[in-house]
């Protein structure tokens, strides 16, 4: 292990899922626990990881660069940029499996340069980071992170951590705004969201439209004067106008300009429904009170929501088989089109609804 000289400039790279990037908070704090007089700078790929990071005490500046959709020149001009911010160190946080990930981290060229050895691992890679360690599946991605330190001879020092979203007050007050003007206060609120990601092939984990057709109208006739809230981008748009259609009470599609409006609406409802996807996490970070998610072939032990309460509903078809569909490689889910939404479609309506009155309605 080599020693660590003085660190005046870090960069974490969090490049995947928004979700993710909020799984690397803790290590951003770890971060700045242990060099306190460094400057720690994140560079994220989405607007919304961005907007994760908004607030955060503990970084100095976020950098964000669409690697997907800008020009090979721009990219390229940015990321010279980005080498001579001349970083001491760099971390990739995980799940940052894609070997593109690391050809960034090369480019920037921190003097040490962080990262996991996953499934694509080459003789290239010892290149392109100089420190790495195996990740496991069998853990958290946050317990990932933090053994990252020890590559640098630390140990964590946050007891507990969790996931850290920084609030505004002006946010707060949009939450507390929307409530107001529904006539939800004093309500019972179940969020939803039932989108599941773009990339790759991860919409195909959705659960089935028809499904939440059905489920909504159950629960509506079981818990009279339940509030339905719908949450997600634009992206979801054309299916929460399917489903208001079909429920045309007691459902709600707040307009939330923002991910972080988002999250403070979410943080008002009593119990939230997903699948695995970035919601999941904010579901986590704000601590709905019930958190419900439905398995799909994408869930291991490392996202699963940071918190000890909350329920899984089993997919029957995966069967605990979910490395064998998924894996931090940059392969999408393994299976056709219609293999993948045969599995979503085996967690049937009477499974989620279930679980959904136990939390609901626990009496």
């Amino acid at each position: 292990m080599n020693p660590v000289p003085p660190l005046r400039r870090i960069l974490v790279i969090a490049l995947s899922g928004i979700g993710d990037t909020l799984i690397a908070t803790p290590l951003i704090h770890e971060l700045g626990l242990h060099f306190p007089g460094a400057v720690i700078e994140a560079l994220v790929l989405w607007p919304g990881s961005r907007q994760i990071l908004e607030g955060n005490p503990h970084l100095h500046a976020v950098h964000q660069h669409d690697f997907l959709c800008r020009s090979k020149r721009e990219t390229l001009g940015f990321l010279a940029s980005m080498r001579r911010r001349n970083y001491d160190l760099s971390v990739n946080v995980h799940t940052l499996g894609r070997r593109e990930y690391r050809y960034v981290a090369r480019a920037i060229s921190a003097r040490r340069r962080l990262s996991h050895s996953y499934e694509n691992q080459g003789w290239l890679d010892r290149w392109l980071v100089t420190d790495q360690i195996p990740q496991d599946y069998a853990v958290h991605s946050v317990v990932n992170n933090n053994r990252l330190l020890g590559l640098l001879g630390l140990e964590p020092q946050l007891p507990t951590p969790s996931y850290e979203l920084y609030l505004s007050a002006e946010e707060e007050a949009f939450a507390e705004q929307f409530i107001g003007t529904e006539g939800l206060r004093g309500q019972r609120l179940l969020g939803v969201h039932v989108g599941s990601g773009g990339t790759k092939n991860l919409a195909l984990r959705r659960w089935p439209l028809d499904h939440y057709r059905e489920l909504f109208g159950e629960v509506h006739r079981r818990i009279p004067g339940l509030q339905i809230l719908l949450f997600g981008g634009p992206e979801e748009q054309a299916a929460h106008e399917q489903l208001a259609r079909a429920i045309p009470n007691g459902l709600h599609l707040p307009r939330t300009p923002t991910l972080r409006k988002a999250a403070a609406l979410v943080k008002r409802c009593h119990a939230f429904l997903s699948v695995d996807t970035v919601f999941m996490h904010l579901a986590a970070a704000v601590r709905v009170p019930r958190q419900l998610v439905i398995e799909t072939p994408t869930v291991n032990p490392p996202i699963l929501p940071l918190r000890s309460d909350w329920t899984l509903i089993p997919n029957p078809a995966v069967g605990g088989r979910n490395l064998d569909y998924y894996r931090y490689d940059g392969r999408p889910i393994a299976g056709s089109t219609e293999e993948i939404q045969a599995l979503m479609r085996s967690v049937t309506v009477d499974m989620v609804l279930k679980h959904l009155l136990e939390a609901l309605d626990p009496t």
